[in-house]
């Protein structure tokens, strides 16, 4: 089954105008995270999401599509608890203001797991994990995780020994001390 189809449907029943669709065509992406029930609204002809961490509303783009989704995969079926998320935290790289799109911390306040997330149209790369590993030189989180929706890459950081091992997939919330 196709994980990407353009129809003229919509994601649970809301119009997504992909901005990257001439004529502004309806596109609908199945991810492979769980469906869950997302608040929105249109303001003027923006499609807004509700955003239970930052408690706002925010443009419903392709890439908050995938946000959500995994902040919600993260809170519901990894046991991370939402006030431990941050979503789009400042970080500073080379002296640039930069953006990291899921920070999530442990209770001691310090970063554990980073989450770059892309349009699911975007085909994840080095260039992806490399972002993200940028972001992490400042935060020095233990695992780093790149995702489109559809595809996701997961690893665990060495910070000692400046090495990476792919994990087959996001521990649970209450495994991350066993990890080190």
């Amino acid at each position: 089954m196709p994980l990407h189809k353009l129809a003229a449907v919509s994601f649970c029943g809301v119009p997504i105008f992909c901005n990257l669709c001439i004529k502004q065509t309806i596109v609908q992406t199945q991810l492979n995270l769980p469906h869950f029930e997302i608040k929105t609204r249109t303001v003027g002809t923006q499609t807004q999401v509700f955003d239970p961490i930052r408690k706002k509303f925010v443009v419903l783009t392709p890439e908050e599509w995938v946000r959500q989704h995994f902040i919600n995969y993260l809170i519901t079926a990894k046991g991370y608890p939402a006030g431990l998320i941050s979503v789009e935290m400042p970080v500073t790289i080379n002296g640039m203001q930069q953006r990291a799109d899921i920070v999530v911390f442990n209770r001691q306040a310090q970063p554990i797991l980073v989450v770059e997330c892309k349009a699911p149209n975007v085909t994840l790369t080095n260039a992806t994990y490399t972002q993200a590993a940028r972001y992490n030189l400042t935060l020095k989180a233990h695992i780093l995780v790149v995702s489109n929706g559809t595809s996701h890459f997961c690893s665990k950081i060495d910070l000692d020994r400046k090495t990476f091992a792919p994990l087959n997939e996001v521990p649970h919330f209450g495994e991350l001390d066993k990890l080190d």
